[in-house]
């Protein structure tokens, strides 16, 4: 197993010769510390078979079977399914996935530590997600900011970006609003945490689930301090020109692991979309999302 830093000096590293059938412990050990200390890790020359690409997430961790069906692929219910293209003329998952500022799970009440996506068709074109390093980003931010989220809390939703159901046509908005927030209300965290397995402090906040900053009483903080942490951290630059964003390409048999409390993440998706699928486990590592809360 080779690791090599990204040669554009942006986060990550590339792994070459990995192969989890044959990987000791020790070796896995050392993808999980690269995981965290670098925050993303691209796995080249993978041919996984769905129940295999699984067994490598089992290795990492537990996986989480994702709380809506539909989401799942039809025979490893632990594997997300992002895609546009029909199977036997049926759709599998679902199409146009993370097209917003978010981390994996951040609504849930608890989230989990690893994310591995496996792309199976890749567009020619319009390849890539975009990415921003929150521990960077908080490292970042001027002062008055840091001093700002103090003690601060963020509330977190799926509400925003909801995608409606097969079976919720032609049900009355207002029911299946209702039905969302009984079954995903919203959670209430710390605006910055340490992360658990680097001692890092961690910016957890996102532009798609992240809907409120409230102060230790739970009363609303006033003014603008949301947007301006969204400003600040990139996730409103509709260029993607924030130093803050990195693109990360990937192509056929590239297998993408990172760091879900530290990253954010935004799908690449166009106007006149190409042929796109991808698999996506997600696992609990040893620790919960966070410990303690990180001096801002």
């Amino acid at each position: 197993m080779k690791i090599s830093a990204h040669s554009d000096g942006a986060f990550g590293v590339t792994v070459e010769g990995f192969d989890h059938d044959t990987a000791r412990s020790a070796d896995i050990d050392t993808l999980k510390e690269a995981v965290y200390r670098h925050k993303m890790v691209v796995l080249k020359g993978q041919e996984l078979s769905p129940p295999r690409f699984l067994e490598l997430g089992r290795r990492l961790g537990r996986p989480e079977k994702y709380y809506e069906p539909m989401y799942r692929h039809p025979e490893i219910e632990e594997i997300f399914v992002s895609s546009n293209v029909p199977e036997d003329g049926k759709q599998i998952g679902v199409p146009k996935t993370g097209k917003f500022w978010h981390a994996d799970y951040q609504f849930m009440p608890d989230p989990f530590g690893i994310t591995l996506i496996y792309p199976q068709v890749i567009p020619e074109k319009n390849r890539g997600t975009y990415f921003i390093d929150m521990g960077k980003a908080y490292e970042r931010l001027p002062g008055h900011l840091k001093s700002a989220v103090r003690n601060t809390y963020c509330r977190h939703t799926v509400r925003k970006y909801f995608k409606i159901r097969p079976h919720d046509v032609y049900r009355p908005l207002s029911e299946i609003i209702d039905e969302v927030e009984r079954k995903t209300p919203p959670v209430v965290r710390p605006t910055t945490f340490t992360h658990p397995m680097t001692g890092e402090t961690v910016l957890y906040l996102s532009e798609g689930f992240t809907v409120g900053i409230e102060d230790e009483d739970g009363k609303p903080v006033e003014g603008d301090l949301l947007h301006q942490l969204f400003e600040a951290t990139g996730q409103l630059d509709d260029t993607f020109g924030h130093q803050n964003i990195h693109l990360q390409s990937f192509e056929q048999g590239d297998l993408l692991i990172w760091d879900n409390r530290s990253l954010v993440h935004r799908a690449r998706h166009t106007v006149t979309p190409e042929p796109t699928v991808s698999y996506r486990v997600t696992v609990h590592d040893e620790r919960k999302l966070y410990e303690t809360t990180a001096a801002a």
